[in-house]
């Protein structure tokens, strides 16, 4: 698994190491945000910018994590290629998250 986080800035930056997050990945990937929302961690900032391929069972763990919060907390995108940007725009989720081109302007407010 390609999944790993640091603390920056009052945020949590949470790195996927991975090309795809697809069917195989999203249950490890959702079990790993459940793990850093259980410890506390309500801030967060996925990078996405090695991920060049997402499905919606990617699309649905990032979801469920922002489910997982409850309302106490957020997540952030921050520099989605293309092809996962495109898939936002084209189910309405770059309305419920706030996409960044990176993550320092994620970090420091900026958006895409």
């Amino acid at each position: 698994m390609g999944y790993s986080n640091r603390q920056e800035a009052d945020k949590t930056v949470v790195e996927i190491d991975e090309a795809r997050l697809d069917a195989s990945q999203a249950t490890p990937f959702r079990d790993y945000m459940t793990d850093l929302i259980s410890q506390g961690q309500r801030d967060l900032v996925l990078d996405l910018s090695q991920v060049d391929f997402m499905d919606s069972s990617g699309l649905g763990a990032i979801v469920g994590a922002l489910k997982e919060l409850n309302g106490d907390g957020s997540i952030q995108l921050a520099g989605p290629q293309k092809s996962v940007n495109d898939l936002f725009d084209l189910t309405c989720m770059d309305k419920i998250f706030t996409i960044h081109s990176s993550v320092n302007d994620a970090l420091s407010g900026g958006i895409q």
